[in-house]
């Protein structure tokens, strides 16, 4: 995660600053010392502030970051999160940098909170996806963790799960999850996508350990998980919504991922005010 990070870091300072920041270079003198604050907009959870803290401790190691709060907290409306001490010069080019990776994983966070507030009680877990922003998929996925989500697989290389077009070149339903049984440690799970319940009841006498339900309607998923009685784990996935995932998670599945937590973010407002 560190050197994810630090990565993530390097290319979004080089991308901003390029050859050098031509504004602050000709308007603040190199030894002008300021004092800043984060300051939120708006209500929401808070993910990302050590993220935050390294942009500007990158740029120069002397900076002072002190956290008022601490990642997944609730954040109100006013309230300072931080604030910091250093060269005027570097927190300005640091700036830009900083905040965006704080209010896009923060609004992440946020996003996933209210989610997991609407299955409360039901037993079903919210996951993401891997619809994330190439090359912050750390970040996106430790923000739904600081909302209270938690992460489907990380990439292709950590999970099994046998999709549609998977399937399509496999030959069935079946012959995929038999060949991915026969090449598999015993160690890892099979998931597979399935778009309607005869597809379900094919995965199911193969052996799927995770069987996805994939935009079925509820009427489709409750007899899904009837079917599946325990024998597998139930994911529901594709069009999932505020407005629909309480009664998505009233069916009984196990899992609903939300691709919507990192490909339709609304960036939390969060200001870096000198003071």
């Amino acid at each position: 995660m560190q050197f994810e990070i630090e990565r993530i870091i390097r290319t979004a300072l080089i991308e901003d600053i390029g050859l050098g920041d031509v504004t602050t270079e000709v308007t603040v003198l190199c030894d002008t010392v300021a004092r800043a604050e984060l300051v939120a907009k708006e209500d929401f959870t808070l993910a990302g502030l050590d993220v935050a803290a390294e942009v500007f401790r990158t740029l120069d190691p002397d900076v002072k970051f002190e956290k008022l709060f601490a990642d997944g907290h609730s954040i109100r409306k006013g309230e300072v999160i931080a604030w910091l001490k250093g060269k005027a010069s570097v927190l300005l080019q640091g700036e830009r940098v900083a905040l965006n990776l704080l209010q896009r994983m923060s609004g992440i966070a946020s996003l996933t909170a209210k989610y997991v507030a609407e299955v409360k009680g039901t037993g079903a877990n919210i996951v993401d996806t891997r619809k994330t922003v190439p090359g912050l998929r750390a970040l996106d996925k430790y923000s739904v963790r600081m909302g209270g989500g938690r992460n489907h697989r990380i990439g292709l290389f950590d999970g099994v799960l046998i999709k549609e077009n998977h399937i399509a070149a496999a030959g069935g339903v079946g012959a995929a999850i038999d060949r991915a049984k026969q090449k598999l440690s015993h160690t890892l799970k099979v998931e597979i996508e399935t778009r309607d319940l005869k597809e379900v009841e094919e995965a199911l006498s193969a052996g799927a350990d995770i069987i996805m339900l994939d935009n079925m309607s509820l009427e489709q998923m409750r007899q899904g998980v009837d079917l599946i009685a325990g024998k597998a784990l139930v994911e529901a996935s594709g069009g999932v919504s505020l407005e629909s995932v309480r009664d998505i998670a009233e069916t009984g599945v196990n899992i609903i991922s939300v691709g919507a937590l990192t490909h339709s973010v609304k960036a939390a407002d969060i200001s870096m005010l000198f003071s």
